[in-house]
């Protein structure tokens, strides 16, 4: 009797047996998300209902608020194309291109951190804050600030709403430096720790402090546990996440900024 030869695909996953022409990790990325979404979803409808029910609505948002806000979202919008072609690199076993294109991503993603975080310190320095937030040295309330906090329901609904998409994109940048370079990101994402607690505290950067670390500990554990060379297949999902990321911001965007600018 001959012997049967049997050929392994190559693609990881392919020993799982599909479901709705999906394997586990991307359905589980799906039911991730489409719960994530709720969370997003509830956020969203208590900054509208707010904006609804409160007559005096404060439009604090100028001119160089929204400008900051577009270039962020140009920075989501670009991270997005470039997430693209890191997942179209992978499916052709391109793995040098697949991290160059997931390095520019991570990068198009600082610049949004950093641009948001700047954000947030300018508008506690006028004066829009929340009472759980330390105080900025030298801070002086300015009429937008004092029009922020006689709505309090304003500045509450706009730092979880911005706050929570924030921590998304630090995630996704986390994950995605994974993806791109395994278990040598640990040592990085060390050092970026490091440097945020030489941060004043007040500071927003210094906040960023708290999810780096905790992604370390998940991620070493992760690592640790089951260490790999990640694929096509993992970047795939990774790039789920990613595009959900930004297309959660194409909500808030116009939602929180657009229509709160402050006409002169």
């Amino acid at each position: 009797m001959a012997d049967a030869v049997v050929h392994h695909p190559s693609e990881a996953g392919a020993f799982e047996p599909p479901f709705l022409g999906a394997y586990s990790k991307k359905i589980g990325m799906w039911l991730f998300l489409l719960s994530d979404s709720l969370t997003f979803g509830a956020l969203l409808f208590a900054y509208s209902y707010g904006r609804i029910a409160t007559t005096n609505w404060p439009t604090p948002f100028g001119q160089h608020s929204i400008i900051n806000a577009s270039v962020m979202t140009a920075c989501l919008l670009s991270s997005s194309v470039t997430m693209v072609l890191a997942v179209l690199a992978a499916g052709r076993h391109d793995r040098p291109w697949a991290r160059n294109w997931l390095i520019a991503t991570m990068i198009f993603g600082t610049a949004f951190i950093v641009l948001h975080a700047w954000e947030w310190n300018g508008l506690r320095a006028e004066g829009m804050t929340l009472s759980i937030f330390p105080a900025i040295p030298h801070a002086e309330a300015t009429e937008m600030g004092k029009q922020a906090s006689a709505v309090p329901q304003f500045a509450g609904t706009f730092f979880a709403l911005t706050g929570m998409h924030m921590l998304h994109v630090t995630i996704g940048v986390i994950y995605l430096g994974v993806l791109a370079f395994g278990r040598k990101w640990l040592p990085v994402m060390a050092l970026a720790a490091i440097g945020t607690f030489f941060i004043p505290a007040w500071s927003t950067f210094h906040w960023l402090t708290y999810p780096i670390i905790g992604a370390i500990v998940v991620i070493g554990i992760i690592l640790w546990l089951k260490p790999k060379q990640y694929d096509a297949p993992d970047i795939e999902v990774g790039g789920l996440y990613w595009h959900f990321v930004d297309l959660v911001w194409m909500f808030i965007f116009p939602l929180v900024y657009l229509m709160s600018t402050r006409i002169t």
